[in-house]
């Protein structure tokens, strides 16, 4: 009896990961057919557009070099990642305990998202030398903001009836953060690492992009930048897929993990 309702729900489980996967699949495969006929077809110089078939040419022909340079660049962006988790949260705990300390601290977080990477950066070199330590501090500037922004948000939509019936049973403010608080924004803060972790990538390649060769560590921003002054684009693509992935890997791992937290009590992260 168990063997023959599992077979029928591990069916339906396939049947719908296939439903899920093909659309995109599919799309994928036109796409990539589309663009090689293209540039075929039209004699799209190689330098300007180059053919998906040149593209998986260099990443085979460079795997190494690419494979080293993700490793340099997912280092600092995880580095950053971290960072912005750990000081965000403790940041926006800071800022939800007072009203006038938020309105007067909160403007300098939204100065770190408004204010551009690019402008900044030869500063974070002149303070914290080439290399990773620079790459590091930049993901962790460009990537900090949502978190500070999704935990304060989380923790100002407490229930006020919750937090009274906290009071009426004599819990502290430390109690009240850990046991209500937190918890009640923890689908925020979940939310608020996805859109980070994405952003601490684009972060590490950007401060890659003025700080990132050091001893001769060079990640994908500066495997960039050498394809382009070489007019090698296939391998610019390459480089470009490479932090498209880690991108996704980072988000993906941050999403699985707030799945796994959530699952068992809040209604986002079941189905």
């Amino acid at each position: 009896m168990v063997a023959s309702t599992r077979v029928p729900s591990s069916r339906t489980s396939q049947r719908h990961l296939v439903g899920v996967a093909a659309p995109p699949l599919v799309a994928l495969v036109a796409l990539l057919a589309g663009w090689e006929l293209m540039t075929r077809a039209l004699g799209v110089p190689a330098f300007l557009l180059p053919p998906p078939s040149a593209i998986a040419r260099a990443g085979v022909t460079d795997a190494a070099g690419l494979a080293m340079a993700t490793l340099i660049t997912a280092e600092a962006a995880v580095a950053g990642f971290a960072l912005s988790t750990l000081l965000g949260v403790l940041a926006a705990v800071l800022l939800a305990t007072s009203r006038p300390l938020e309105r007067a601290l909160y403007p300098y977080a939204v100065l770190l998202q408004t204010v551009p990477i690019v402008a900044i950066a030869p500063l974070l070199v002149l303070w914290f030398g080439p290399g990773g330590r620079a790459v590091t501090v930049s993901a962790f500037i460009v990537s900090v903001f949502p978190v500070i922004a999704n935990t304060l948000a989380g923790i100002r939509s407490v229930e006020p009836s919750l937090r009274d019936l906290f009071r009426l049973y004599g819990a502290g403010r430390l109690a009240t953060l850990v046991k209500l608080e937190l918890p009640a924004a923890l689908p925020s803060i979940v939310t608020g690492l996805r859109v980070a972790a994405g952003l601490a990538v684009i972060g590490a390649i950007v401060g890659e992009f003025v700080a990132g060769f050091s001893e001769g560590a060079a990640g994908l921003g500066i495997l960039v930048l050498s394809a382009y002054r070489q007019l090698r684009t296939d391998l610019l693509f390459a480089a470009v897929l490479c932090a498209a992935a880690l991108g996704l890997t980072l988000f993906g791992a941050v999403s699985l993990t707030g799945r796994r937290l959530l699952r068992r009590w809040h209604p986002s992260a079941r189905g």
